[in-house]
């Protein structure tokens, strides 16, 4: 019986011993980030965590992960490691806690290549060379993403994202669409998205070019001239009438229906609005110099339009002729 209470009295001590090892305050002064390596095990993390400073005893951190029967599932990350945390808060941050994530936004109506430039700009994503991806196939959203994910798995995530918001609104579409696939609803939707930046009128703008399908009308629409002349980059001036005249994949000016792809990578509500587009009588529309467009029912309106929209770009070329000369 001495024996067992002296046994017992050791492993007693011994517990309380290492529960306070464990819950002792802890020796970093302030809050720092730690990373935990992909494919890291228990005997480096516990040396990477004395090395800086935020514990003070590798083995003793082992020993705690063994007993709590963690060993192997520590998530890799950037996590946040508060002043003076202690073994187990540190532990259960490890464990529990949400991994930095950093946020990446890709604007919509950007060509693929556009948003792979902007990839290459974020430190945080490796890259492991991937190619670009095929035009119009990423969702443009702000993605938040974990130090070190690899630019392939951030664009097969842009893909997965577009993919299940096609098949949500597809499911939904209005009847009687002169739209036959989800490839030709990215087309128009692209088309729609570069024609104009101002929310309010993309469904309107989209309804205008369904009008058009349906009519066996050329949709017309400069920005498809310009991907045919650049992929997409900007062309820097005005459209050439040599290059209205030109005949590319693209250009449906001199093309009957969609281009042969898609000219961006189309936002949400483009998408949307070309599935539910706006019930309207519009075939004709033109910039109205605000970044949105005076829409018409006919060609006589729209004449009337295009001519209050050349002195429109007349009163801005004075203007920034003016403007030019007073600087000089």
């Amino acid at each position: 019986m001495g024996l067992l209470t002296f046994f017992a009295g050791v492993l007693f001590t011994g517990w309380n011993y290492l529960q306070y090892q464990f819950t002792k305050t802890g020796p970093s002064v302030s809050e720092q980030i730690f990373t935990v390596p992909k494919g890291a095990g228990t005997s480096a993390i516990a040396a990477k965590l004395e090395n800086e400073g935020l514990i003070d005893k590798a083995d003793m951190f082992k020993v705690m992960i063994r007993m709590d029967k963690v060993d192997g599932t520590l998530k890799a990350g950037e996590f946040k490691i508060p002043a003076e945390a202690s073994m187990r808060d540190i532990l259960k941050e490890l464990k529990d806690g949400k991994a930095i994530l950093y946020a990446f936004t890709a604007p919509e109506g950007l060509t693929s290549a556009q948003i792979m430039r902007a990839m290459a700009s974020v430190e945080t994503l490796v890259d492991d060379k991937p190619d670009v991806p095929a035009e119009g196939t990423l969702l443009p959203e702000t993605y938040m993403t974990p130090r070190d994910m690899k630019r392939s798995d951030l664009i097969a995530k842009m893909k997965k994202a577009q993919t299940d918001l096609l098949d949500e609104l597809w499911e939904n579409r209005q009847e009687n669409l002169p739209i036959k696939t989800k490839e030709e609803a990215i087309i128009l939707a692209s088309v729609v998205e570069k024609e104009t930046g101002v929310t309010s009128e993309r469904d309107v703008v989209a309804g205008l070019f369904i009008n058009r399908l349906r009519k066996g009308m050329r949709l017309q629409s400069d920005p498809t001239i310009i991907y045919g002349l650049t992929k997409g980059e900007p062309l820097g001036r005005g459209i050439r009438v040599s290059e209205i005249a030109g005949v590319t994949d693209w250009n449906t000016y001199q093309m009957d229906g969609l281009p042969k792809t898609p000219i961006c990578n189309p936002g949400r509500e483009a998408i949307a609005a070309v599935l539910q587009p706006a019930e309207t009588d519009y075939i004709y529309f033109v910039a109205d110099g605000t970044g949105g467009h005076v829409f018409a029912k006919t060609l006589s309106e729209h004449n009337d339009n295009v001519r209050n929209w050349r002195k429109i770009e007349r009163k801005i070329r004075q203007a920034q002729a003016a403007a030019k000369q007073d600087q000089e």
